[in-house]
């Protein structure tokens, strides 16, 4: 009695490939990433609450619903800006804030971030610096403006200083942060192909760190707001918190709320700014974020 063999199956040139599929025709994977929505939208998307809020501020305030005395009407803010443009003041503050605020920003944050990178780059440097860098930045600046009347008055630098001291704490942290995050091994990589001292910071471990500097950028003039408030109120003679004075002396509701929106577009400004900084020092930041 002979056994028959039955036939062997054919080989594939793809084990992988399975029956079923051998006809199947390649089709294009699913975009991997984030698809941009068009300008126009993610403007409307933007300002969406800032116009409903806006709307319903000034129904509130044409239907009564809203007293003047409690918030001003937009119809009131908007001759109160009016008026301090004919006049020219409006120039010539917002100039006088934005000198003090420059001077501040670039004393304080500048500092903050040779010590962030210096602590963050040596043990040394850490254990010297980071100490008092933490206690500092437990304590309020604000605590220090009676302390600084009596070392500088209250002249411009008083107002500089006090500007530079509130804007130093968070990029320094940020800043700390982000250049102890960078990996290990890209350093190491670098030093293999003979970066060191200067080099090494300026070319590596600063771009990794970017993130994180250009946040404590953004947060550092958003304080620098706060600081420059406090420092305007106290022996000044122009700027918009020397308005804020006035407004609050004269009960001109109408110039409070006008600082107020002052400010807020001054916060606007500044994070457009620090988002078209990161669009050009960092492109592939935009195909990374989960949206």
């Amino acid at each position: 009695m002979t056994l028959e063999r039955s036939p062997a199956p054919p080989v594939r040139d793809d084990p992988a490939v399975a029956p079923e599929e051998e006809g199947a025709e390649l089709r294009v994977p699913p975009r991997i990433g984030t698809r941009p929505r068009r300008p126009a939208a993610s403007l409307a998307v933007r300002t969406a609450v800032p116009v409903l809020l806006v709307a319903a501020w000034w129904y509130g305030s044409a239907s009564g619903r809203i007293p003047p005395d409690v918030l001003t009407g937009p119809g009131a803010v908007l001759g109160a800006l009016r008026e301090l443009a004919e006049t020219g003041q409006l120039t010539d503050y917002l100039l006088a804030s934005g000198r003090r605020a420059a001077l501040g920003v670039l004393a304080g944050a500048g500092a903050g971030l040779l010590l962030g990178i210096a602590a963050g780059l040596s043990a040394l440097g850490e254990e010297l610096i980071d100490p008092t860098m933490q206690m500092k930045r437990a304590v309020p600046f604000l605590a220090l403006v009676p302390l600084f009347i009596s070392w500088f008055g209250v002249g411009e630098s008083f107002k500089i200083v006090l500007i530079a001291v509130a804007t130093a704490a968070p990029m320094y942290a940020y800043t700390y942060l982000g250049v102890r995050g960078v990996d290990r091994e890209v350093v190491e990589a670098a030093r293999g192909f003979g970066l060191r001292g200067a080099r090494l910071a300026a070319e590596v471990i600063v771009p990794s760190a970017l993130p994180s500097i250009l946040m404590a950028l953004r947060i550092s003039l958003s304080v620098s707001l706060t600081g420059l408030i406090a420092a305007e109120q106290i022996g000044a003679s122009e700027g918009i918190g020397y308005l804020v004075t006035l407004a609050q002396q004269y009960y001109r509701n109408d110039y409070m709320v006008l600082c107020i929106l002052i400010y807020a577009l001054i916060g606007l400004v500044i994070d457009l700014v620090i988002r078209g900084v990161e669009r050009v020092a960092m492109p592939w930041r935009g195909q990374v974020a989960a949206r």
